[in-house]
């Protein structure tokens, strides 16, 4: 196995403000190995987003609280210990994240070639002109016609495809060792999806890059990602290789979630939903968050005073150890 890049563990965040605590994260823990792709799948506001936000120290505080037994190291260095200063020269440099609209993510005021080059002058000191032309590469090397022109012009001359590229080009131009991607294809058509898929997997294969690869469509990250960790209402409810995941989903939220894929059904199957919402994080929840909305296991069963335990029932493929999520399942004793 490759070597462990990144080791996050026991990491819980609340938001704390005047309507209240909002338990965002619950006790997540996960390891990342060198060129691996980790997949992070869950609903809207299951805290996908809020756990790599952490990491990259990007959550305002207050009224984000990161509860003091969580750690992340990442090439021996706690992200969320590092001083402020320490932890800028990290962030888009040997770590560096995709975020999920590449519109506003984008500088309307400054050049593509510009915005591309700005990391190489930040990080590495290079004067702009040199730095401008390595940017001119990076576009090419990411699909971008007639890059030297295209440097010179502005976000809003991209479709929504070219601007993830960039936002790809960005990321990528320092060579870091670990991207984060928030849910890098969103509002994409599915042809141009894979295209940006298939363009971060070809420069990932290049660098060697470790990638966090967020996103809510199960049936994106089967074909791109090593290991799947399912989350739900800011916990963990599965994680593992995903060859395993895909053949042997144990919990009923993975379950839920691989039959409402349309690509997984047999032609003229109606296609499943999962009813009702996720649980509001305006309290703890002191039992199976998704005994209201389990129709696939048996909810009858759930835990109800206890939140299930996180179990490893096969080697690398834990889950959530409740009795009603577990049902018509593998049982877990």
């Amino acid at each position: 196995m490759s070597q462990l890049l990144l080791r996050v563990s026991n990491l819980s965040v609340e938001f704390r403000t005047r309507a209240g605590v909002n338990y965002a994260v619950n006790d997540v823990s996960f390891d990342l190995h060198q060129g691996e792709t980790l997949g992070i799948v869950g609903e809207s506001g299951s805290g996908k987003s809020v756990t790599c936000s952490a990491l990259m120290g990007l959550l305002p505080s207050p009224p984000a609280h990161i509860s003091p037994q969580a750690t992340a190291y990442f090439e021996g260095n706690d992200l969320l210990r590092l001083p402020e200063r320490k932890l800028a020269e990290l962030r888009g440099n040997r770590i560096s994240m995709i975020f999920q609209d590449p519109m506003t993510s984008l500088n309307p005021c400054m050049t593509i070639g510009e915005q591309v080059a700005e990391p190489l002058v930040i990080h590495r000191g290079m004067r702009r002109k040199d730095a401008l032309k390595l940017a001119i590469e990076e576009l090419e090397r990411t699909g971008i016609p007639d890059p030297a022109k295209r440097a010179n012009s502005y976000p809003h001359e991209f479709s929504g495809g070219m601007r993830q590229r960039v936002m790809i080009a960005m990321a990528l131009i320092t060579r870091p060792k670990l991207l984060i991607a928030d849910e890098p294809t969103t509002a994409l058509d599915v042809t141009v999806q894979k295209q940006v898929l298939d363009l971060l997997r070809t420069r990932q294969q290049e660098l060697g890059t470790a990638i966090i690869l967020i996103t809510h469509d199960l049936g994106v990250v089967r074909q791109y990602a090593h290991r799947i960790q399912v989350m739900y209402a800011g916990s963990v409810v599965e994680s593992a290789p995903t060859d395993e995941l895909l053949e042997k989903p144990q919990h009923a939220y993975t379950r839920s979630l691989m039959a409402s894929i349309p690509g997984m059904q047999s032609r003229g199957n109606r296609l499943q939903t999962i009813p009702g919402l996720p649980p509001t994080l305006r309290k703890p929840i002191s039992g199976c968050a998704f005994k209201p909305r389990n129709i696939i296991g048996n909810s009858e069963l759930c835990l109800t005073e206890s939140i299930p335990p996180l179990i490893e029932i096969s080697p690398g493929h834990f889950v959530r150890n409740c009795p009603g999520c577990l049902s018509s399942s593998t049982k877990v004793s």
